[in-house]
């Protein structure tokens, strides 16, 4: 009996010691998605969306713009939830007109549980597209935002207008964290031509890092967007530094993710058979340590489903965009989107 006693006690030792060492985590889900000229069907004079209207080239009635909301909510609310029910908690936007189209959007049935809050300002962008960020409040606090202006010019010394940079300061779980979205300029004109602009944009992001980590070289700092370059073009390798081997990250330094991926051809779009991978999400080295009390960076993900892949036709393969030239073909967007998995041990 006494044998017996013994037995049982070292079992509930080992089954309590094991349940010690198992940690239990928190999970944080940060993504981007370019929602592929997202209009609505009203004329704004200020925006250059003539052909985004019911009397435009494309025809773009109410039922196809309730039909795009259907399926980019479709799309956003499946995101994540193999990891967490809630699905993203933080999300970067490209290619919006305006706050209307993202009301629309967050109060969809399929996102309307998560209660998606906004932070958009309009961009002096010529097509009237802008960057936002939608967000959960029951994980993430906004504390203060801005939008960063970037200054263009053209060769004759007048003024380029394109989106500017959405800065937003918060509390994510009571820790502080600074998120950027950004949509550079496009690569028109050739990409050798065009660099100097996402040059010039990466520098205003580049600025905005280094005048926090001056203060806080430990700072949680995001840079999400459509950066219409690669992770190893010089304006994110260079300008920004990223940095796509954790253990070259220096302190107060950028993370990227996604160098890996793209050397081994994975990409966020494709274009004349060739995938590039604009669509990035970077952290600042605070993310990287694991002995950490606050949230770490776990893992990269491109959410890719096979229903979200052009079937037939020149894109073939693409992910399935909205129209083919000016034929509706009911997708979701040319982009996939990215999202990053954060891990934070419970107390």
């Amino acid at each position: 009996m006494r044998i017996k006693i013994i037995l049982a006690a070292l079992c509930v030792f080992a089954l309590t010691n094991a349940n010690a060492q198992k940690a239990n985590y928190k999970v944080a889900l940060l993504g981007f998605y370019n929602l592929e000229n997202f209009y609505d069907t009203i004329d704004d004079p200020l925006t250059n969306d003539a052909e985004y209207l019911p009397t435009g080239t494309k025809h773009y009635t109410g039922e196809i713009y309730l039909d795009k909301v259907g399926n980019l909510a479709k799309v956003i609310s499946q995101i994540g939830t193999d990891v967490s029910p809630d699905g993203l908690s933080i999300i970067g936007n490209a290619e919006i007109e305006n706050e209307a189209v993202l009301s629309d959007l967050v109060h969809h049935p399929l996102l309307k549980s998560r209660n998606y809050q906004i932070v958009h300002y309009n961009s002096p962008d010529i097509r009237g597209v802008d960057v936002a960020l939608l967000y959960n409040p029951k994980y993430f606090t906004v504390i203060s935002s801005d939008h960063l202006f970037v200054p263009l010019f053209d060769a004759d010394g007048s003024p380029r207008y394109t989106r500017d940079i959405l800065f937003v300061y918060g509390k994510y779980d009571g820790e502080d964290m600074y998120v950027m979205v950004g949509h550079w300029p496009s690569r028109r004109g050739g990409e050798e031509v065009s660099a100097p602009g996402r040059a010039t944009a990466a520098g205003v992001c580049k600025h905005k890092i280094d005048s926090i980590t001056k203060i806080n070289p430990d700072a949680k700092i995001v840079l999400m967007g459509d950066l219409n370059d690669d992770p190893v073009s010089p304006s994110v390798a260079t300008v920004i530094g990223a940095k796509g081997d954790k253990d070259k990250v220096q302190r107060g330094g950028m993370f990227n993710p996604w160098v890996e991926p793209y050397k081994q051809g994975i990409g966020t779009l494709a274009y004349n058979d060739s995938w590039n991978l604009f669509d990035q999400i970077m952290v600042s080295s605070g993310f990287l340590s694991k002995e950490q009390s606050g949230f770490f960076y776990r893992e990269a993900h491109i959410f890719n489903k096979p229903w979200m892949l052009q079937t037939d036709g020149r894109y073939k393969g693409y992910p399935k965009r909205t129209y083919d030239f000016d034929t509706y073909i009911s997708g979701y967007s040319d982009h996939f989107p990215t999202y990053l998995v954060l891990l934070k041990k419970a107390q």
